[in-house]
């Protein structure tokens, strides 16, 4: 099969946990006859150096014409640190979203046998934990109305949504429900806000169309806590823009690391697939970064967009055989031996063509 993935490595470590899911990639077309043509572009920090913005036209029309998206990670200190700053990597990866209608964000979060006992959580809260969040990422209040008041001491961010927005992020979490444990959560904050009772009313409308569903309400907050008490009773959760950053955020760490856990954004035009962590510039450079969830991301891709799930699955078992023979990074080798990123890369790769 001919695959044509658009190459996106953009800031921090992005270009060295990209580099180590080429490598994986190449290998599992190498084993499987594929042919994958790679077509990079410039994001981020980077683009905003090169060229002046941080998602340059250019970087559209190569991803509007690719089948898939790899994405690495956007960020840069030295524009967090200056607040009067007019272009912001971030502002890139929002316009994207946008630009490419990739308006739903799965993440999933699972636990890894190898890894049980490195979680913050205890093994007996976490066991058996499996569920996906699909995060709204198009509306909200990343894309409302902001600005400044009374000589710039007054600030405001609006956040809006429209029902079919709600739609259309709830019918995929419906139709991924289905084909899991038929159990749907909606999360908002509806005792409060106007945007929540919208998201409530909307998903409650489409429950006679998913009779089998079991669906549950429930506000921010609560959920904030179960994630951490018994994260395992959850399968499928829905929510908007904001609080699916903070509580996607907060499920990573379930696992043992935010280098663990990877990603995909749908939409109406392509698919991106990217790891969930940032781009930890503070490691850039020093080849200590985990890949692993920029790796798992690529077998997510390779599954939902190619339908190649043998080659998804072959990718998960690398891993899988990585983590258990201690062949880590340092944020999971507790004082014993780390590897370096680019070491992990090549460990997989001969793994996979063995």
């Amino acid at each position: 099969m001919k695959l044509n993935i658009a190459l996106l490595p953009g800031d921090g470590i992005g270009p060295e946990v990209i580099e180590q899911a080429v490598k994986v990639s190449d290998a599992i077309a190498k084993k499987f006859n594929h042919d994958i043509n790679w077509i990079h572009a410039l994001t981020g920090a980077a683009a905003i150096d090169a060229v002046g913005e941080p998602y340059p036209k250019e970087t559209h029309e190569i991803c509007l014409k690719s089948d898939a998206i790899l994405f690495g990670a956007v960020g840069h200190p030295r524009f967090d640190n200056d607040p009067s700053a007019k272009v912001r990597p971030e502002q890139g990866l929002l316009k994207m979203r946008k630009d490419l209608g990739l308006f739903a964000n799965v993440r999933p979060t699972f636990t890894f046998p190898s890894l049980i006992d490195k979680s913050p959580l205890k093994r007996e809260r976490i066991e058996g934990t499996n569920l996906v969040f699909l995060r709204e990422l198009t509306g909200g209040i990343y894309f409302g109305e902001r600005g400044r008041l009374d000589n710039g001491n007054t600030a405001f961010d609006t956040c809006t949504y429209s029902r079919k927005e709600i739609e259309r992020l709830a019918i995929k979490g419906f139709e991924l429900a289905m084909k899991r444990s038929k159990r749907l959560c909606c999360v908002d904050k509806a005792n409060v806000l106007e945007t929540s009772r919208l998201w409530r009313e909307t998903v409650q409308s489409l429950e006679k169309n998913y009779p089998e569903v079991k669906v549950s309400y429930e506000f921010v907050d609560a959920v904030a806590m179960r994630l951490v008490q018994w994260p395992n009773s959850y399968d499928v959760l829905i929510t908007e823009n904001l609080f699916g950053d903070i509580l996607t955020d907060e499920a990573s760490v379930i696992s043992g690391s935010m280098g663990l856990m990877p990603s995909a954004s749908v939409g109406l035009k392509t698919s991106l697939y990217e790891p969930i962590h940032g781009s930890y510039p503070q490691a850039a450079g020093k080849n200590i970064a985990n890949p692993l969830a920029t790796i798992l991301s690529a077998a997510m891709m390779f599954e939902d967009t190619f339908n190649l799930k043998e080659e998804a699955d072959l990718i998960r078992r690398a891993v899988d055989s990585s983590l258990e023979k201690s062949i880590v990074t340092e944020d999971l080798a507790d004082g014993n031996k780390a590897f370096k990123t680019s070491e992990i890369g090549d460990w997989l790769a001969k793994e996979i063509l063995s």
